[in-house]
């Protein structure tokens, strides 16, 4: 409870909210990282995931890319981009390393909402005479767009965890005072640099828990409408 404590009043200091290297600088430095490590997983992941789900090509491969790239180890991949990349390249290989960790729950998520529509409801759209890619745009995406929320959850999950080991090869963010604070036994420091990395997940969970809930058809939240027709 001391160490708590001693987190608690070195967060309420002055000189961590304003300055250089205050906690507001580190958790935009964060979110940057995340937010453009999110953006280009899903520029590869949902279109890669909606394209297998709609055609059912290659799910196998992807299921099984899924899986394994769950498995690499978080610090090991970073730090083997960076030796590929170069010092000088180190941004560019810290971000690619939080896409590659971050493709798998989109990409599950993509296909997995796709996949989970009843055939009946895709072959009334043929039926209405849509085309492919209206039944993929009109039917299919709005349709799956509360399990991909729930894939991206996951995804921004896994980046903002995995954006605090960035700081190992100098990025910044809020692994830096976490980083800093154990060679130095600045407990303090360590234990409150780590509630505002959990505090920051908390929040954006909450806030795309909401947007899934927000983002769910009414009739799939309460089940099967009643039929006005019927007296």
């Amino acid at each position: 409870m001391d160490v708590l404590r001693d987190a608690l009043v070195w967060l309420s200091e002055s000189e961590q909210w304003s300055g250089d290297g205050s906690l507001p600088q580190r958790v935009m430095e964060h979110l940057y990282y995340t937010g453009l490590a999110v953006v280009v997983a899903a520029l590869v992941a949902i279109p890669a995931g909606y394209f297998v789900g709609h055609t059912t090509r290659g799910s196998t491969w992807l299921v099984g890319l899924a899986g394994a790239a769950r498995a690499l180890p978080s610090f090991g991949l970073i730090l083997l981009l960076v030796l590929l990349f170069g010092v000088s390249g180190r941004e560019t290989a810290a971000v690619w390393a939080l896409v590659v960790l971050g493709i798998p729950p989109l990409l599950a998520g993509a296909y997995s909402g796709i996949h989970q529509i009843p055939r009946t409801v895709i072959d009334a759209a043929g039926a209405q005479g849509m085309t492919e890619w209206q039944i993929l745009w009109r039917v299919e995406a709005p349709l799956s767009l509360p399990v991909l929320l729930g894939g991206l959850r996951q995804s921004v999950l896994q980046i903002v965890a995995t954006a605090t080991l960035i700081a190992y090869v100098g990025l910044g963010g809020l692994g830096y005072d976490i980083i800093q604070g154990i060679p130095l036994r600045r407990f303090d420091q360590t234990v409150g640099a780590a509630i505002v990395i959990v505090a920051l997940a908390l929040t954006l969970d909450a806030f795309l828990a909401l947007a899934t809930r927000l983002a769910t058809p009414r009739g799939v939240r309460v089940g099967r409408l009643a039929d006005v027709r019927a007296r």
